[in-house]
């Protein structure tokens, strides 16, 4: 029976594929994508404090994720938000926050649970801000956007879906050998195909794929720009996703995916060792230029945490009392390092060289 995009895919296949998925191209395609995936984990070892690596570059990859479903927002008004966590930020940078934090939720939760049906539930929930579960009723489509013409309707019923979740979250600890990476790509796929939920389904299973990484030990922290590649190929995206379901077509797919780990493995790469560099510059810089009772690598890294920085953090690391953190990061304005705005009633402090780092995907 010929794929009809109108009718529920309640016969959406169960994992595994019954297809070969390791042909000679993909295997090749593997191999490069697990090289560079463990250049990644090693570049980021050479920061001890990862703490600095896990509230900067998810940021970006949560708002990377959020563009390729047309929520857009700003660096600036995202890290701003950050470090404030004010309830007046726009609509699409609240968004992106609450993908950061749906992010962080998952990998806590790996320290005690292996990703299951429920943890995607808690997912999404956290990104929507809501209460939620699997679709229940029909209704869900997915559609062009400018042209509104159905493209896919995913399967329909409770059980259904729950039953196709399970199945889901078997393949995915599956004891087989499939290299690691082909089964997130089989697992992404899956996912979006199942669109358990009745929004949120494309940044849930994006942040499932960062969290898989990190499960099975290839990333130590969710640290890789993916949805990066995703939003420069974004077409591809979806003509490959809808080709696995109407041809079968699991090759480009896979090696598409393969190659969007790959380069964005190269290219985050190549992030945390400018943010190292600039970490050890700055360290160097405020040995020479701070006294001895004022300078500490704690200090320094925590206002590396993110490129916006102010005294409640200082206070909240017991670096120092709120004067005293103010005396502090004012000494750090005036030897360059950071760089002091207004934000309501409050003074915060960029660092700028961090930030122009952190844009340097839009350059």
């Amino acid at each position: 029976m010929p794929f009809d995009p109108d009718t529920p895919y309640n016969d959406l296949p169960l994992l595994p594929p019954k297809t070969e998925l390791e042909t000679k191209a993909v295997l090749r395609k593997a191999i490069a994508a697990n090289k560079a995936l463990a250049e990644l984990k090693g570049a980021g070892d050479l920061i001890p404090n990862q703490a600095i690596l896990i509230n900067s570059i998810p940021l970006q990859e949560a708002r990377y994720s959020s563009e390729i479903e047309n929520i857009v927002t700003t660096n600036d008004a995202l890290f701003r938000a950050a470090a404030m966590e004010s309830s007046s930020a726009d609509v699409a940078t609240k968004e992106v926050l609450r993908y950061r934090a749906a992010l962080r939720h998952g990998n806590e939760q790996l320290a005690k649970r292996p990703i299951s049906a429920r943890m995607m539930i808690e997912l999404c929930g956290i990104l929507l801000d809501a209460d939620i579960d699997v679709r229940k009723v029909p209704g869900t489509v997915v559609a062009n956007p400018v042209t509104r013409k159905v493209l896919f309707t995913p399967p329909v019923g409770e059980k259904i879906i729950r039953d196709k979740l399970s199945n889901l979250e078997k393949f995915i600890h599956a004891p087989n050998d499939l290299d690691p990476l082909l089964r997130m790509a089989v697992a992404h796929y899956q996912f979006e195909a199942i669109h358990p939920f009745p929004d949120g389904n494309g940044r849930t299973g994006r942040i499932i794929n960062l969290l898989f990484l990190v499960e099975r030990g290839l990333l130590k922290i969710p640290v890789l720009y993916l949805s990066r590649y995703i939003i420069q190929h974004k077409n591809d995206y979806y003509t490959l996703l809808r080709e696995v379901t109407t041809r079968n077509a699991w090759e480009p797919w896979l090696l598409y995916m393969l190659t969007a780990v790959e380069e964005t493995a190269l290219w985050t790469r190549d992030r945390v060792l400018a943010i190292r560099a600039l970490l050890e510059k700055t360290v160097a810089l405020c040995r020479k230029k701070l006294p001895p009772r004022l300078y500490s690598r704690e200090l320094i890294d925590t206002v590396f945490y993110q490129p916006y920085c102010k005294i409640g953090f200082l206070v909240d690391a017991e670096i120092a009392e709120r004067k005293t953190a103010a005396v502090y990061l004012q000494r750090l304005e005036d030897i360059g390092v950071l760089r002091s705005v207004k934000a309501g009633r409050e003074r915060i402090f960029l660092n700028p060289k961090l930030l122009d780092l952190l844009r340097g995907q839009e350059k």
